[in-house]
C-alpha cells in the first residue's frame, strides 16, 4: 500500500517533469471520475495539452474522486431519481448508509450517471443552501470549478479561484464532521488536502509548489489511514483511496506506488460499480492494457449508457487500438451531448476527434 514512507521518498522526483505527467493527456480530465479522487473530485475523461498540471487527474473523483454508487438502469429510471427527492439516498452504500441530502444526491447522479454538469451545478447551488454541512457538497463544487478553470480567460481564472475556495471548504466541513462520523470526516479531510495540493502545484508550478504539495499529501495519507481504521471495507473510502492510488501509480509514477494493489482495492471493495469500472478503464488504458480497458468501459456503459464522458473514454481507447473509424463514431456520440459538458472538455473532444480523423486519412 502506498503510504507515508513512500511520500518521503517521493521528494526525490519533485523536479523531474516526466514523473509528474499531469498534462491533459487522455483520461486525466476525469472531472467526474477523479471528482472522487479524489475520484470525486475531478471527474471527466481527458486529452492532450502539453503543460504539466497536477490538478488535472484529480478529479477522478469528485468524478472521483470519485468518476467516487450502486446499480443504476436506463434514462427513464435516472430521470425518475432526479425528480423524486423521496428517493434520495447514500449513493455509495447499501448498508450503514449515511444521511446524504436530496439535492446533493441529485447533483452526484447528474454528474456521474449523466455527465450533465449544467444540471449538477443547479442541484449543488441548491444543496449549498440547505445541505452545506456535508463535505461532499464543496468537493463536488470543486470538481465543477476545476472543469471550468482550464484556460487563461478572466472567467476561467475566477473558476480556478473557486476551485481553491471549495478545496478549503471541503477540508473545513470534514473537520466538523469527524466528531460524529470519523470515517467520512477523515476521508474528506484527505480529499480537501489532496485538492489543495493539486491547486498549489497547478498555480505555483511543479518545482516551486511540490514541497508544499507533498506536505499536504502526507496529511492526506494520514487521514486516509485514520478513515481506514474505522472501516477498511467501506465502499466510499475504497473508491476514493483506490482511485487516488491508481492515479499516483499510473500517472505520477511515485516510488513504490502499486497499480495492481490499487486495481485490486477498487475491484473488490469500492462502489458504486459503474464508477469503479470507469476508473479501471482509464487506469488500464494508461497501463496500455487496451482490451481490459475496453471491457471496463463497456461494463461502465451498462450502468450509465447515456454518459458522454464514457463515450469519450471509449473513443480514446479505440484510438489507442488504432481503430480510428470506431473512435470517430464515439467522439461524435459524446459530442451529441456537448451542451451539458464544460466548454473546455468539448474543445478537447473536438480536438482529439480531428486528430483521429487525420490519422485515419494518413492510414489510407
Amino acid at each position: 500500500m502506498y503510504g507515508l514512507k513512500q511520500l518521503d521518498r517521493a521528494e526525490k522526483f519533485q523536479a523531474r517533469e516526466p514523473a509528474i505527467s499531469f498534462s491533459r493527456r487522455e483520461g486525466l480530465y476525469n472531472s467526474s471520475s477523479v471528482t472522487l479522487a479524489s475520484a470525486m473530485v475531478i471527474p471527466a475523461a481527458n486529452s492532450s495539452l502539453t503543460r504539466p498540471q497536477i490538478r488535472q487527474p484529480l478529479t477522478q473523483t469528485v468524478q472521483t474522486t470519485f468518476q467516487t454508487l450502486a446499480t443504476f438502469t436506463g434514462t427513464a429510471a435516472l430521470i425518475g431519481l432526479l425528480t423524486q427527492p423521496a428517493l434520495a439516498k447514500d449513493p455509495f452504500r447499501t448498508v450503514n448508509q449515511r444521511p446524504i441530502g436530496d439535492k446533493t444526491e441529485m447533483a452526484f447522479r447528474a454528474m456521474f450517471e449523466q455527465g450533465n454538469y449544467i444540471k449538477a451545478q443547479e442541484f449543488l447551488n441548491q444543496a449549498e443552501k440547505t445541505e452545506g454541512n456535508d463535505p461532499l457538497v464543496p468537493a463536488l463544487q470543486a470538481s465543477l470549478a476545476f472543469a471550468n478553470s482550464q484556460g487563461d480567460s478572466a472567467q476561467q481564472q475566477a473558476a480556478s479561484g473557486r476551485f481553491s475556495t471549495y478545496a478549503q471548504q471541503t477540508r473545513q466541513k470534514a473537520e466538523q464532521l469527524v466528531k460524529t462520523d470519523p470515517l467520512r470526516g477523515n476521508l474528506y479531510m484527505a480529499v480537501g488536502n489532496f485538492l489543495d495540493a493539486a491547486h498549489t502545484v497547478g498555480s505555483q508550478g511543479v518545482v516551486r509548489g511540490m514541497p508544499t504539495a507533498l506536505n499536504k499529501l502526507q496529511d492526506a495519507f494520514k487521514q486516509l489511514e485514520a478513515a481506514e481504521k474505522v472501516d477498511p471495507n467501506d465502499a466510499e473510502l475504497n473508491l476514493i483511496k483506490g482511485t487516488m492510488d491508481l492515479m499516483l501509480a499510473v500517472n505520477v509514477n511515485l516510488p513504490l506506488a502499486s497499480a495492481d494493489q490499487a486495481i485490486g482495492r477498487l475491484d473488490r471493495k469500492a462502489g458504486p460499480r459503474y464508477i469503479v469500472d470507469r476508473s479501471l478503464a482509464w487506469g488500464y488504458r494508461d497501463l496500455k492494457q487496451y482490451d481490459k480497458a475496453m471491457n471496463s468501459v463497456e461494463s461502465a456503459l451498462k450502468g450509465t449508457p447515456d454518459n458522454p464522458e464514457l463515450h469519450y473514454l471509449k473513443a480514446q481507447i479505440f484510438v489507442k487500438k488504432k481503430n480510428y473509424p470506431e473512435a470517430i463514431k464515439f467522439f461524435d456520440q459524446a459530442l451529441t451531448r456537448k451542451t451539458q459538458l464544460p466548454n473546455a472538455l468539448v474543445s478537447q473532444i473536438e480536438r482529439e476527434r480531428r486528430r483521429a480523423n487525420q490519422q485515419l486519412t494518413t492510414a489510407k
